[in-house]
């Protein structure tokens, strides 16, 4: 048990790679809160799964993107827990459309929630964090942010400043306990994928070396590597997990 006694806050933890992220770190040990913003049913299903696993498990309904919304989860979470040593940022949308056809709301709705709720939950965390001197963030970014992609301009900045955000943060705080990492996932089997048009996915295959996409457990096995002791030396860093796309 890597992660016995600890816990942990997954920020959108009802689906996809923040579901496999919540079942990895409750698998490990750790008592996990659940955020979701509306998916109730499915956050009380990973709720679900982790106490039978013998850990404790609440749900943390907020929106990320609203700073007083996510004010009061922290403090629900910190009532139920006593404290916080994990924080997954997993929290992400897309609204995709080429930069000519995008308004300024779907510009806003991206960044409100990708990369304001970044900063939203590590700020209503990061106080006790450092009063504990220890704590582990781990911050999903994304191969879109270091690649750029084409009708994804929002979702691409979003994500680029979230990984500017990890380094920067990572710095001031390393010497205080606290270590700060990303996680750049490449095209994973989520719903997001499962969306997309076969053709799409034959190109999208094909510009992948390892000829497949990337499953959430994979992705989970590497925040619980960050999150443990076998990743204390480990601190503002973007691993990519993507199947050499990005080489």
């Amino acid at each position: 048990m890597k992660l016995k006694s600890r816990t942990a806050l997954v920020t959108g933890g009802s689906r996809g790679i923040g579901r496999a992220v919540a079942l990895a770190l409750a698998d490990e040990g750790a008592d996990v809160a659940v955020n979701y913003v509306s998916s109730e049913a499915a956050a009380k299903d990973v709720a679900e799964q982790i106490r039978k696993m013998g850990r404790r498990a609440m749900l943390a309904q907020a929106d990320v993107g609203d700073f007083p919304d996510t004010f009061r989860m922290a403090q629900e979470v910190l009532k139920e827990f006593g404290r916080l040593d994990i924080l997954v940022n997993n929290a992400g949308i897309n609204s995709d459309k080429t930069f000519v056809k995008m308004d300024h709301a779907s510009w806003r709705k991206v960044l409100g929630i990708n990369l304001d709720g970044v900063f939203n939950c590590t700020k209503v965390f990061i106080d006790q964090m450092l009063k504990q001197s220890y704590g582990r963030v781990v911050n999903m970014t994304s191969v879109i942010g270091q690649i750029g992609n084409f009708g994804q301009a929002n979702y691409a900045a979003s994500k680029a400043g979230v990984a500017a955000f990890t380094k920067s943060l990572a710095k001031e705080l390393a010497g205080k306990g606290v270590t700060v990492n990303a996680i750049a996932p490449g095209f994973i089997e989520t719903e997001m994928i499962q969306g997309i048009p076969d053709k799409v996915k034959e190109k999208l295959l094909a510009q992948i070396p390892l000829k497949r996409f990337g499953t959430p457990e994979e992705v989970a096995r590497a925040v619980v590597y960050l999150v443990s002791a076998d990743g204390d030396y480990i601190t503002g860093a973007e691993v990519s997990i993507n199947g050499g796309l990005l080489m």
